[in-house]
């Protein structure tokens, strides 16, 4: 399948904005893998990163490497249901080296501003576009082995340290994949694992915005609303504007 970027200029103002949050699917397909032997289940991608994704893949494999996709598209009941079970302690909160944090005894910002350090706001993830997947790569993992997507997998001695390795001279900001967490830059922490596809997903970035945002999320009755409203604008420029 090609996918021309002329048509996201086909799509309405009506269906960008609800791509951009997280309430559309009509741009996404299946994601299966083409020459791996392993195949992602349940996995949902935007249809133009189909084929540029399919060719990082066999490169990788080539490599010796089984890049492996265990995060497409993630809908805005989904990243709400993520947000809800970080803040009412169904889910851990982690600091920024990974390790559980009590949350209890922050106030309401804090707690938030906690939550935004790995998780995206529902309505601003990235990953409501289908442009953006978190990868590891299978062939390195025992079959033991539980995925946790944390900084110290990707680096140094890391299971999956040799893959982003080889990603790292890979990735192009403007023409291909890329990292949008590559540093931490006070908002959401790196995320080597994280992927994006740059021709695309700068439309649904620049398509994103505060006032489509906040009319989103005052019909959602996400935890801690009222505090979250409050410090849209805040969020917004610290954790949502990265590009």
């Amino acid at each position: 399948m090609v996918f021309s970027c002329l048509e996201i200029n086909a799509y309405s103002d009506d269906m960008v904005t609800d791509i951009c949050t997280g309430d559309a699917r009509g741009h996404l397909m299946p994601w299966k893998r083409a020459t791996a032997e392993v195949t992602d289940h349940e996995i949902f991608i935007h249809k133009g990163i189909f084929e540029p994704l399919n060719e990082l893949c066999e490169q990788a494999y080539d490599k010796g490497f089984n890049l492996s996709v265990c995060s497409g598209y993630r809908s805005f009941q989904r990243q709400a249901n993520i947000w809800n079970d970080k803040l009412s302690g169904k889910k851990p909160v982690l600091d920024a080296l990974g390790r559980p944090i009590n949350i209890e005894n922050l106030t309401e910002w804090e707690k938030i501003e906690a939550v935004l350090r790995w998780s995206a706001l529902p309505g601003a993830s990235r990953h409501h576009w289908g442009t953006d997947i978190d990868v590891y790569d299978s062939a390195a993992m025992p079959e033991d082995y539980e995925l946790q997507l944390v900084h110290r997998e990707t680096v140094g001695d890391g299971i999956f340290a040799s893959m982003h390795e080889w990603l790292d001279a890979r990735m192009d900001r403007q023409y291909g994949f890329y990292r949008p967490y590559e540093s931490d830059n006070g908002g959401i922490l790196p995320e080597r694992w994280h992927l994006s596809f740059a021709p695309i997903s700068k439309f649904y970035s620049d398509a994103t915005t505060l006032t489509s945002l906040e009319r989103r999320l005052c019909e959602s009755g996400i935890c801690l609303l009222d505090t979250v409203l409050q410090n849209l604008e805040l969020i917004y420029k610290r954790f949502i504007c990265v590009d």
